[in-house]
């Protein structure tokens, strides 16, 4: 933290959490952008022309922010009005927008898509990461409020009619509604559900084990995913309940008032479709040749937008021998001018693909920045050309708060057994012979370990002395002894195996720990429903995600509860 300026809010610690952290390079399956992001964002500024290294040092842009941002401030906010009202928004909620009327009024945004009863975790989590830095930056006499752009225009159904959770058993389970709901390339905030979400939230309840707080996760869910709402707005209803009490206000990009102003940032960004394609293709290049992966695969034909036919499916357009563009399967072709003015007459039809969709949010909005994930990282490094060329400043991606929540049986657990959190990463095996050597077959496991030291330190003689005679025979030995070690680690694994199956509450301990927090070799907040906590613990459970958010730390947060 910067040492000039007051910290703004409270830490995990204050607020009496008990939290500890764990680097990123630490964690398996991070990229390296990410990580190199992570530890220097400067030092990446030709990728990120406008990073900060913390988050004091937006202050400064807040100027540049407002000089460049035209949108109409009042038609903008009586449509995030409109449907926030709709979603039953807090009078915070409404008095924020309201704020957002003003001339000197910044947004802290972030976004993610619409997943079924809030998606996983990591969703909140970027929801509460704004609204924390808002408060910051408003306890610093900076007027800011907090923006979640629902992902309402994303087309992939199955990414978000799924919801993970930790049953009663707190084993990894599921519930999904049906992928029949879903029309090809419609939008998925528009598709609408039916009976069948009914039986899907009674899956959910019957899933959660039963507690105190079972009624009211019962009433929210009834209320927000209802028969012939649309699945955007379910998700809105839902996400706007469980924050009511920060003013997050969300924004869903469908929403015809909006396409309407930002008509203008579509029709140029048509006019210079050839340009982005090109541009996006060089920066792509320019990532790998210093070693880094590119996002999104480009395509110097490609079209920044979709454009939607008259049942609103979407449709991508490729730039053809003749120099129009031909949505695939159709036979007619529109030139780049033509998509511009017909973008500018029915902006309803058309909607931003990824390398120009946090172009659009920020058109729209006065962003001084975004919470992002992973990929949202890798991306923004390849889109910082969009802005460009539609001149408008690029947004600085700042990392969200990243969790993991550890229950206290779970820690009880870990702790009886000697285990982190770090354990996990390398498997159940590992865990199960960490937890057998030091506990369950003690004698034994040191009786391997006795065994494979005295063995090879045998060999090691044989070898050099076979050494001096015949370097084809120590050769020849060297294999076999990896043979033959090769036997004993899997004679060793399954020995831990059985061992564990033998007591049936350790490997039951051992089988809960990895579901709750590594399930299926990934971090929880990736796979594990916020509902899973709400049904454990009430709608406590979001103050203590926003109390445990460390707006100052770049690191992976492990919270025990």
């Amino acid at each position: 933290m910067s040492t000039a300026e007051p910290a703004c809010h409270s830490t995990p610690e204050q607020a009496g959490l008990r939290v500890e952290s764990i680097p990123f390079d630490q964690i398996p399956q991070q990229s390296r952008l990410f990580l190199d992001y992570l530890r220097d964002p400067i030092a990446l500024r030709r990728f990120y022309p406008e990073a900060v290294r913390h988050h004091y040092d937006l202050t400064e842009r807040r100027e540049r922010v407002l000089a460049n941002y035209r949108t109409d401030r009042n038609r903008l906010c009586d449509a995030l009005e409109r449907t926030n009202r709709n979603w039953g928004a807090s009078d915070k909620t409404l008095s924020f927008i309201n704020s957002l009327r003003d001339a000197d009024c910044i947004a802290v945004v972030s976004g993610q898509q619409a997943g079924l009863f809030g998606g996983p975790l990591y969703t909140i989590y970027k929801a509460l990461s704004a609204v924390k830095l808002a408060d910051c930056l408003t306890q610093r006499g900076i007027k800011a409020v907090p923006v979640f752009w629902i992902a309402t225009e994303d087309h992939d159904f199955a990414e978000v009619a799924t919801a993970e959770l930790i049953d009663h058993d707190c084993r990894l389970s599921s519930v999904s509604v049906p992928s029949e709901l879903h029309r090809e390339g419609i939008a998925v905030g528009r598709v609408t559900l039916n009976q069948s979400v009914s039986a899907t939230v009674q899956s959910l309840i019957d899933a959660l084990p039963k507690t105190e707080f079972t009624a009211e996760v019962e009433e929210l869910l009834r209320h927000a995913y209802q028969p012939q709402a649309k699945f955007g707005d379910a998700f809105a209803r839902l996400l706007t309940k469980l924050t009511a009490e920060r003013g997050l206000i969300l924004l869903d990009p469908l929403d015809n008032d909006l396409k309407k102003l930002v008509a203008p940032l579509y029709s140029e960004a048509a006019r210079q479709a050839p340009e982005i394609a090109g541009a996006i293709m060089a920066r792509s290049r320019e990532l790998e040749t210093a070693g880094y992966h590119a996002q999104v695969t480009p395509s110097e034909d490609s079209f920044p937008m979709f454009l939607h036919d008259e049942t609103g499916a979407r449709h991508a357009l490729t730039r053809t021998a003749s120099g129009k563009y031909r949505a695939k399967n159709d036979g007619s072709a529109h030139s780049a001018d033509e998509l511009a003015n017909w973008a500018l007459r029915e902006p309803d039809r058309f909607s931003p693909n990824v390398t120009l969709r946090a172009v659009v949010q920020d058109y729209l909005l006065p962003t001084i920045a975004y919470y992002g994930g992973s990929a949202e990282v890798a991306y923004f490094a390849q889109t910082s050309e969009v802005y460009r060329l539609l001149d408008r400043p690029v947004t600085p991606i700042l990392p969200r708060a990243s969790l993991t929540f550890v229950e206290k049986h779970t820690w009880r657990s870990l702790e009886r057994y000697g285990l982190r959190f770090a354990d996990f990463f390398e498997g159940a095996d590992h865990v199960v012979a960490r937890v057998v050597k030091e506990y369950l077959g003690k004698e034994t496991a040191e009786t391997f370990e006795h065994t494979t030291e005295t063995f090879n330190r045998e060999l090691d003689n044989l070898q050099e002395q076979l050494g001096r005679v015949d370097p084809t025979l120590a050769q020849a030995l060297e294999k076999g002894r990896r043979k033959i070690n090769y036997q004993i680690d899997g004679l060793r694994t399954r020995f831990n195996r059985s061992q564990i199956a033998r007591d049936e509450a350790v490997h039951r301990q051992i089988e809960h720990a990895f579901d709750l927090l590594y399930p299926l070799k990934t971090l929880q907040e990736r796979r594990v429903n916020v509902f899973s906590f709400v049904a454990r613990h009430g709608r406590y459970f979001v103050d203590w995600i926003f109390d445990a958010i460390d707006l100052d730390s770049n690191e992976h947060q492990i919270v025990y509860l």
